[in-house]
């Protein structure tokens, strides 16, 4: 949020998985990806999952497709993982929003559970979702980045990945570049955020 509200664009890295599962959608043809946050969060800031819903609702009205939610629990069935997006599903509702399919986080097998292409992908998760949707609140120059094998993509390429998308969606507006590790307590989110740092370097 705070790097967000500083004019700062955004790469945010959940390895496991939401980063992975919304990189692997694009490798899929998403027209777009979104992250929020389920409906309840300890998150010690904002969040809006309504404002992201109608967000996925006006993206998909552009592209004449659906949306597809990709939440959590990653094993459990497709009532318990509605359950947890009830605000993000009221939002794309009162948008006038589609939903297709509500799909777990699995990372990079998730689309091929569903056809993602052209749709408006958004990962309701606990810790990629919640620092997407708080950093949504402030501002909408964000993306997000991995280190992990995607659907189409292995080795560093995933990571070179996010860094040209960031490089490209760079604006002169802009005060420069922050990757954030969803989780302090998810070593890999942060040590990826690192590697993927030195990539900009």
């Amino acid at each position: 949020m705070q790097a967000a509200r500083e004019g700062l664009l955004l790469i945010i890295v959940d390895v496991i998985d939401m980063s992975t599962t919304l990189e692997s959608a694009l490798d899929a043809g998403a027209a777009a990806i979104l992250g929020c946050s389920p409906d309840f969060t300890r998150a010690p800031v904002k969040v809006a999952p309504e404002e992201i819903g109608q967000e996925a609702s006006r993206l998909a009205r552009e592209k004449g497709r659906g949306i597809i939610l990709v939440a959590e629990p990653r094993v459990g069935s497709e009532e318990e993982r509605r359950g947890r997006c009830q605000r993000v599903i009221s939002g794309i509702e009162k948008g006038g929003g589609v939903i297709e399919a509500v799909v777990p986080n699995i990372g990079a097998e998730t689309p091929r559970l569903v056809d993602m292409k052209d749709r408006v992908v958004v990962a309701v998760t606990d810790t990629g979702g919640v620092a997407f949707d708080a950093a949504f609140q402030e501002s909408r120059r964000l993306t997000v980045g991995t280190v992990a094998r995607t659907l189409k993509q292995k080795g560093m390429e995933p990571a070179l990945t996010a860094v040209s998308r960031a490089l490209k969606m760079l604006q002169e507006t802009d005060q420069g570049i922050a990757v954030v590790a969803a989780s302090r307590n998810s070593l890999e989110d942060v040590l990826a955020a690192q590697f993927i740092a030195n990539l900009f370097l």
